[in-house]
């Protein structure tokens, strides 16, 4: 039987203090230990945008993607609710599908940082329209995966949808 809506937000809730930790950690080491690495996100948009990705994008994906996939099978906010994400056979997910998985999951998160940094260079200047397209396309992807997720007859978030896979309740 496929997860629910409410079972797989409490997973990402419980995973995302996971994530909240982590963060709290990576700044009492940038402010305390290494401040340095804050002039990483000052002097240019590319390397602000770099340092971010390698700080916070990537260890986070990681976790998703190692949790999700045939390695670690479950991570701890699905372990602790009862769910895992699966294929179209059940199996566990290979770990090349686990990454398609979650780079389509976090596109609309990598996607706001993306914007985020551009916003923050622009100062008092004028926000280019294509900047209100990439909001748009984030809060569409946002919308569309949660909607998907709730209204799907087997509760298929759109990148569940589009990678051929599918979140289950364990022992199901």
């Amino acid at each position: 039987m496929n997860a629910t809506f409410i079972m797989r937000f409490k997973a990402f809730m419980f995973d995302y203090l996971l994530i909240f930790a982590y963060l709290i950690v990576l700044a009492i080491l940038n402010i305390f230990l290494f401040p340095s690495v804050q002039n990483l996100f000052s002097e240019s948009l590319v390397v602000a945008q770099v340092t971010g990705f390698i700080m916070v994008t990537l260890p986070v994906s990681l976790y998703f993607i190692m949790s999700d996939s045939v390695i670690g099978g479950q991570s701890f906010g699905k372990k602790y609710i009862g769910i895992k994400v699966v294929n179209e056979k059940e199996e566990p997910l290979s770990l090349l599908h686990a990454i398609c998985r979650n780079v389509l999951k976090f596109l609309p998160w990598e996607l706001s940082h993306y914007l985020v940094y551009r916003l923050i260079y622009l100062g008092d200047a004028e926000v280019p329209f294509k900047y209100y397209i990439i909001g748009g396309i984030i809060y569409a992807l946002m919308f569309a995966y949660i909607l998907t997720a709730i209204f799907t007859k087997r509760k298929k978030s759109l990148y569940d949808i589009v990678v051929k896979t599918q979140v289950i309740k364990v022992g199901s």
